[in-house]
């Protein structure tokens, strides 16, 4: 079971950096962005990005481990 829910965190966090990278207009997240706007103001794209490379980091360690 740690192999999908791992899988499926790697899955999400490309899907921030991907958002990120192109400042998406998908409904969720511009909720995402307009709440961290408020504390990363226009770093906020850049923030998601660092933070999808993390969950894929922790979402790979946690697809491998038992």
């Amino acid at each position: 079971m740690h192999i999908f829910w791992g899988l499926l965190l790697a899955a999400v966090g490309a899907t921030f950096i991907r958002w990120g990278r192109t400042q998406s207009d998908v409904g969720v997240y511009r909720l995402l962005v307009a709440r961290s706007r408020l504390l990363w103001g226009e770093r906020v794209h850049h923030f998601f990005q660092v933070s999808g490379g993390l969950m894929i980091v922790v979402g790979v360690a946690m697809a491998l481990t038992r």
